[in-house]
């Protein structure tokens, strides 16, 4: 038993020179406030609003203003936003070739992926460029929102395809029909970028 003391005195002297060379002060115990306990908060912090990107003129080009909006795939809001045009600051650059409406618009999506619009009352038949700016806004939605073919399904699942969606627009007596491929990436005008 002699041996084993002598080892165990022999091991904490060891140590104690080797603390005491490296520079570590001895200390007592520090005090470091109460243990944790409760439930732990899973909620993400807050983050920016989504925006979606609403294609106005700009200097007679097509051009993306991001709009801050409560859901980006309420395709209803995003057309509803989109009809109301340009707001205050956005004039200074944008102009819209869709008309002021002042009655609501019906808005309803189809399996194939494309995008009806009801105008309401005798609205007149849109310009090419208002039909662009309709159809570019709502093309990022679309394309995450077709459901594939059921020929086209993996294992039953929902997979969603970037397909090339159209927009539908009725009027009294009219439809036009425009798809966005003709879509430009979404650059922004100078003074959005600043922002």
């Amino acid at each position: 038993m002699r041996g084993s003391r002598v080892a165990a005195l022999l091991l904490g002297l060891t140590s104690a020179v080797t603390l005491t060379a490296c520079g570590v002060p001895p200390s007592g115990a520090i005090e470091a406030g109460e243990p944790a306990s409760g439930i732990v908060s899973t909620s993400a912090p807050p983050s920016a609003p989504p925006t979606v990107s609403l294609f106005f003129l700009h200097d007679g080009d097509l051009t993306a203003y991001p709009r801050r909006t409560d859901d980006t795939g309420d395709l209803g809001a995003v057309v509803r936003l989109l009809f109301e045009g340009p707001t205050a600051s956005e004039s200074a650059t944008a102009t819209t070739e869709l008309p002021h409406l002042t009655d609501a618009i019906r808005v309803s999506t189809g399996e194939d992926g494309s995008l009806s619009v009801q105008l309401p009352g005798v609205a007149a038949p849109l310009s090419h460029q208002a039909m662009l700016q309709l159809a570019c806004t709502v093309a990022p939605s679309l394309a995450t929102t077709a459901p594939l073919p059921k020929s086209e399904a993996v294992g039953g699942s929902a997979r969603t395809a970037s397909t090339h969606s159209s927009v539908h627009v009725l009027g009294d007596g009219w439809t036009m029909t425009q798809a966005h491929y003709a879509c430009p990436v979404a650059n922004q005008p100078q003074e959005a970028r600043k922002h």
